[in-house]
């Protein structure tokens, strides 16, 4: 599909799905997004007041205005997908319902390192920590010795074909089309003032010798 019919395709999608979504493979994910590394260590959060600990919460709390979660497929598909801090987890796993090639199937999603499975999604991202970004884990929840387990589960695909489709797309970074050099505007050369002719002493008017007046 052209640039454009990829593009109003993202939007109506991102449109069914409430959320702004996008959609890549693992070789081209970067680490956990948007993440802030903790602002005082142990020992000083022992040494602050409670009001003071919880004054400095509410400012941090303030300055998350989005929780970018990640959600990585064993097939290598990551699905971004932008929520809330308030929004529950529940959301989440409402949206991956939407978005998953087998809605049918019960699944979780799970952190890592150590692996822990994420059981209580009444969570809000911010008091779960995935504000303003986290990486989670999909997998279905399947016996492992089930024939379903061998074939599709560990192969895939994992997400809708409409959904795979937009591999790649993102519309939060609009390209803009390059200046060609020979566009250009050439830059003026700075004016310089010219020098100002040496002003010429006036002339005098000539004068009759005093021996020629009569």
């Amino acid at each position: 599909m052209d640039a454009e019919e990829a593009k109003a395709k993202l939007l109506a999608v991102q449109k069914e799905l409430g959320h702004e979504i996008r959609v890549f493979t693992n070789t081209t994910a970067s680490g956990k997004p948007d993440d802030v590394s903790a602002s005082a260590t142990a020992q000083s959060q022992v040494l602050k007041t409670r009001k003071i600990r919880e004054a400095e919460a509410a400012v941090r709390r303030a300055r998350i205005t989005k929780a970018v979660i990640r959600v990585r497929f064993p097939d290598n598909y990551v699905l971004e997908a932008k929520f809330q801090p308030a929004e529950k987890i529940q959301s989440l796993m409402d949206l991956l319902t939407k978005v998953v090639a087998r809605p049918d199937l019960p699944f979780y999603i799970y952190t890592t390192p150590p692996k822990e499975r994420i059981k209580d999604t009444s969570k809000d991202f911010y008091s779960a920590g995935f504000a303003p970004g986290a990486i989670v884990y999909f997998s279905y929840d399947r016996p492992k010795d089930s024939e379903y387990d061998n074939a599709v589960a560990k192969e895939g695909p994992y997400l809708r074909d409409d959904i795979l489709l937009l591999n790649g797309l993102d519309l939060s970074a609009e390209q803009v089309d390059p200046v060609h050099p020979e566009q250009e505007p050439k830059p003026k050369p700075p004016e310089v003032a010219s020098p100002l002719p040496d002003p010429k002493p006036a002339a005098k008017k000539p004068t009759k010798p005093k021996w020629l007046k009569r």
